[in-house]
């Protein structure tokens, strides 16, 4: 007779019963035997009759011994339309460059159209507004900086900005042009003018500045300080131009302060590696110290829970104690929207010290009838370390990750911006003062070249400068279409690359827990046969989950351009409604989520396609379902205090170094001067998230991973010379099991 999970699911209910004594008297403890076929008995079954709803255990195979190397394609129809997507979103990457100019974006243009700091003008990078006070109080300032071209006053591009206020002196308006701009080093007419041109005419013409302001570059164009000395200009006060520079030097960001936070950097940029360094080592030690320290260290956690909330009981009951007897309560109050009103209701209290209590009451008694599943998560958390240890290699994959990531993110990114600038610039005739005799052409938009001489004509000022860009072509027609096509490329190719990656340390991970014995067992470039197997056989299954994922990431960015779009415009009924909406399409995203994680597990240990992979583990998973919960909640609770750890220890030690409480290490290594010290204390706090992120995430895949492993160790096998457990001797030991040794005169059966 055989005995072990595969045999006992299949034995009817009174061969079940006599088999106990028997299985007992072998040594075998009671969760050996798993349910009973349709019977709803099953010892150390974590659900009653789990069987009927999450399917048969898995039966014994005896050739497999881990991820299995002969296998083939899988999710073929996937892969061929992720690779035809793919294709499609190089073509419009390409489309994109042809029509696309991003350097209307990155360089300002002149009135004529002209990019200020490349080409004709590459000597004359910055940007000169004749009248900047045009801009300031007759248009949108950040249309202005965007576009650089619809401000109604002539722009020249300029090699530096005016360092000194200065204004034409009614003695010069006879001179010559080169008399009193070229000579004096005023560079700062249109190219072309000429020297003997006399200062009177080319001010009417507006071909060059009437006056100049102290300025400064900032975003390629030259922009007055507010406290610079200003000229008299009718109907202007000199009250309004203050404002008018101060309200478009604010919306622009302060050169000063940008200055500032560039020198910080250059004085403390490799204090802020250090800082880095100190995340990653700590987050290394973390994890390869939890084989030694995970049980003291769960327990300390699951105390200081219980200490938290027992002084949340107390701290309430003792609020509710002063409130009860002078205190208003919830009839008088009512329904405000003032929430801190409710501090002084007694009901608040007592309601939270009834939460509270019950959480209390519930975790005390997980931790009593649920202790042998705490040691469980906590021989798995010791497994993962010594995993981790074991494959050093998989700990640095993240940065594989984070390069395919950056990649993406940048592809999608200059797509847009090409995509966004495409199209032909269009040029019409402007003048100053179209009401003048002559200027009627003006009111026309008649189109023009900037790049051929116009014609004569009596209207003063008359000259060919840039309107904006065409959007009458094709590709620049269906923009929005592309511009949604790379929204949905860039979704994808995330996700993708996010499932590859588990895929490939789940792949990893599985070869070191089905190895017997460790490390012998062990293949010697894990990672690198997971990545290379994964890429070969399993790029459609990735793509599958991966678009599943991305529809639903899809209707939620829909739906928050909607509620943003109608905030304004919906009642209560209706908010209430789109909440809703909002809420079960974040709980689907993170089943999606949680339902891939796993899925990619078993294609990366069976190599079969994604839809049988996912109802395998889910079916696993929920044969298992308390198991499965208090493993979840252990590593979450180790993995938040590991991440507060490393991200605080590194915080307190960047603040106080940062602000010269711990001095350097000698004369060449000094604390640095800073302007603003909190930002290279902010930029290692969120480095050094960053980092502990991707260190945690890692060894979160292996917790999951082995803890797959593990359940399918349990149903596979029953501790026989046939089908000896896979698992630790400290997993066998809390479960009351061990292998059946072999004799002493025969070697193990491979």
């Amino acid at each position: 007779m055989v005995h072990g999970p595969a045999a006992s699911s299949l034995e009817p209910l009174s061969q079940a019963r006599l088999s106990r004594p028997l299985e007992l008297s072998r040594g075998v403890s009671k969760e050996e035997l798993e349910c009973v076929g349709d019977h709803r008995w099953r010892w150390g079954c974590d659900v009653w009759g789990a069987e009927q709803v999450a399917g048969k255990p898995v039966k014994y195979d005896p050739s497999f011994r881990g991820p299995i190397k002969n296998r083939g394609c899988t999710d073929i129809i996937c892969c061929l339309l992720f690779f035809v997507f793919i294709l499609g979103y190089i073509v419009v990457g390409i489309v994109a460059w042809v029509y696309g100019d991003p350097q209307q974006v990155l360089y300002p243009r002149n009135s004529t159209g002209a990019y200020c700091g490349i080409g004709m003008n590459k000597d004359k990078p910055y940007l000169l507004y004749f009248n900047i006070f045009n801009c300031i109080l007759t248009t949108n300032v950040v249309t202005v900086s965007v576009n650089g071209l619809q401000c109604p006053t002539p722009q020249v591009c300029v090699s530096s900005c005016p360092k000194d206020p200065w204004t034409v002196q009614v003695n010069q308006l006879s001179l010559t042009v080169g008399e009193v701009f070229y000579t004096a080093n005023r560079n700062f007419c249109l190219p072309g003018v000429p020297w003997d041109m006399s200062v009177r005419e080319s001010l009417n013409q507006e071909l060059c500045p009437s006056f100049l302001l102290p300025s400064t570059p900032a975003l390629g164009r030259c922009f007055p300080w507010p406290n610079s000395s200003l000229p008299e200009l009718p109907e202007i006060s000199n009250v309004s131009i203050s404002q008018g520079i101060s309200g478009l030097l604010d919306s622009l960001n302060a050169r000063d302060i940008s200055v500032k936070i560039f020198e910080d950097f250059a004085h403390s940029w490799y204090w802020i590696l250090a800082a880095l360094g100190v995340a990653l080592v700590l987050s290394l030690l973390f994890i390869l110290l939890l084989r030694l320290v995970a049980g003291p260290l769960v327990l300390v956690l699951i105390l200081g829970v219980l200490g938290v909330l027992a002084y949340g009981i107390y701290h309430c009951w003792k609020e509710y104690q002063v409130l009860r007897d002078n205190g208003a309560s919830i009839s008088q109050v009512g329904f405000t929207t003032n929430l801190s009103a409710y501090r002084s209701v007694q009901e608040t209290w007592l309601a939270a010290l009834i939460v509270l209590a019950v959480l209390e009451g519930l975790l005390l008694l997980v931790l009593i009838f649920l202790r042998q599943r705490i040691l469980i998560a906590i021989a798995l958390l010791k497994e993962s370390s010594k995993a981790v240890g074991q494959m050093m290699s998989t700990m640095f994959y993240p940065l594989v990750t984070f390069v395919l990531l950056l990649i993406c993110i940048a592809y999608w990114a200059m797509t847009a911006l090409y995509l966004a600038t495409s199209g032909q610039p269009q040029y019409v005739l402007w003048a100053p003062n179209v009401s003048k005799p002559g200027c009627e052409i003006v009111t026309m938009n008649a189109s023009c070249d900037p790049m051929q001489e116009q014609p004569v004509n009596s209207c003063p000022g008359l000259k060919c400068v840039f309107q904006s860009y065409l959007s009458t072509g094709l590709v620049q027609r269906s923009i929005f279409n592309l511009q949604i096509y790379g929204v949905l490329g860039l979704f994808w190719t995330l996700n993708w690359v996010l499932a590859l990656g588990q895929c490939v340390l789940a792949g990893a991970f599985a070869s070191f827990y089905w190895a017997f014995h460790k490390p012998r067992d062990i293949p010697t470039f894990p990672l690198s046969a997971a990545f290379i197997r994964t890429i070969r056989y399993h790029t459609g299954s990735l793509a599958f989950g991966s678009l599943i994922l991305t529809i639903v990431q899809i209707v939620r960015v829909i739906l928050e351009y909607i509620d943003h779009k109608l905030r304004e415009a919906q009642n209560p009924v209706t908010r209430c409604i789109m909440c809703c909406f909002k809420c079960c399409l974040w709980c689907l995203e993170k089943f999606i989520k949680f339902l891939n994680r796993n899925a990619y597990i078993m294609i990366a240990i069976y190599g079969k396609n994604f839809c049988v992979s996912a109802k395998n583990a889910f079916m696993l998973l929920m044969r298992n379902i308390i198991r499965v919960v208090i493993l979840d909640k252990v590593t979450d609770l180790l993995l938040l205090f590991g991440k507060l750890l490393v991200v605080g220890g590194v915080g307190v030690l960047s603040f106080f170094f940062f602000t010269g409480r711990i001095q350097g290490l000698g004369k060449n290594f000094e604390n640095p001067q800073l302007n603003y010290y909190w930002l290279p204390i902010m930029t290692s706090i969120v480095g050094a998230y960053v980092i502990a992120s991707g260190f945690f995430s890692v060894f979160g895949m292996c917790v999951d991973t082995l803890f797959l492993c593990f359940l399918e160790d349990l149903e596979r096998n029953d501790g026989s010379l046939d089908r000896p457990y896979y698992m630790s001797k400290s997993l066998l030991k809390i479960l009351g099991k061990k292998n059946q040794a072999p004799p002493k005169d025969k070697k193990r059966k491979k």
